[in-house]
């Protein structure tokens, strides 16, 4: 466990240092070019899919309930769109990335390691965490507010379609942004990028924590995933309790 904790900060350390290094990101440009390729364009299906579905899911039964109870749908758009920039569109895309992203990222660091490759880095004098991990982490924060952004507006598309078409509501009145606030961007700006900064993190640790063949790397990338999930239900939790009482609290 003390190991596994030295590792962890130092994973942690090494990767905000080498992100805020203008020489280190100068030479790792390419790099995460294609790590933004990787984490961002590979995944863009797979959150369209996820949120789309989980759009019309939520505004079918929320429109369902609300029909049995006032049977005014007016209000329905304009607070599905707040909870969804503030709450679901961050975490359900994180939640995603934790799964397709962080799987990979400890697969891929967890073979290296099992294969020496890791040790031939540290023998032509190439720190493992600046190669491999720092330009995952730049990607993943730029990444993941893109995507959140591409997945709150296929939800939006798909909720409004849903609303039209099984409730007679007009795109138009669903589509009311006068809900959301500044507060309402600002914390699903906030929980984007600590997403985004603890998922390549979380992951990386797990693969260079790999140990035993490849039976240590499947062990790594299950870990991974429970663990970087974990740690954005836990995030989520923190900074949702962060921004009632600061960004959301009323005047």
């Amino acid at each position: 466990m003390k190991d596994e904790l030295r590792l962890f900060f130092r994973v942690l350390g090494r990767t905000l240092a080498g992100s805020f290094s203008l020489s280190a990101r100068g030479r790792e440009k390419g790099a995460v070019i294609e790590q933004m390729y990787q984490v961002g364009n590979r995944s863009l299906i797979f959150i369209a899919v996820t949120l789309g579905f989980i759009g019309m899911v939520l505004v079918f039964q929320t429109c369902l309930q609300v029909n049995h109870i006032t049977g005014d749908l007016s209000q329905v758009g304009s607070e599905f769109i707040k909870i969804l920039v503030h709450e679901f569109g961050p975490s359900l895309t994180a939640m995603m990335l934790a799964t397709r992203v962080g799987a990979g990222i400890a697969a891929e660091i967890g073979s290296m390691v099992v294969t020496e490759q890791v040790d031939a880095l540290r023998m032509n004098n190439v720190d493992p965490i600046d190669y491999l991990i720092v330009p995952r982490f730049i990607a993943s924060l730029v990444m993941t507010t893109v995507l959140t952004i591409f997945g709150v507006a296929v939800a939006l598309g798909m909720g409004a379609l849903t609303a039209r078409f099984s409730f007679h509501v007009n795109p138009m009145v669903f589509l009311d942004f006068s809900h959301v606030h500044i507060g309402d961007l600002l914390t699903g700006l906030m929980k984007c990028v600590a997403y985004g900064a603890a998922i390549p993190i979380v992951a990386g640790f797990c693969g260079f924590a790999a140990r035993g063949g490849s039976e240590g790397v499947g062990a790594a990338t299950t870990r991974a995933v429970i663990t970087a999930s974990f740690v954005v239900i836990l995030l989520d939790f923190i900074l949702s309790g962060v921004a009632l009482f600061t960004l959301q609290r009323p005047a």
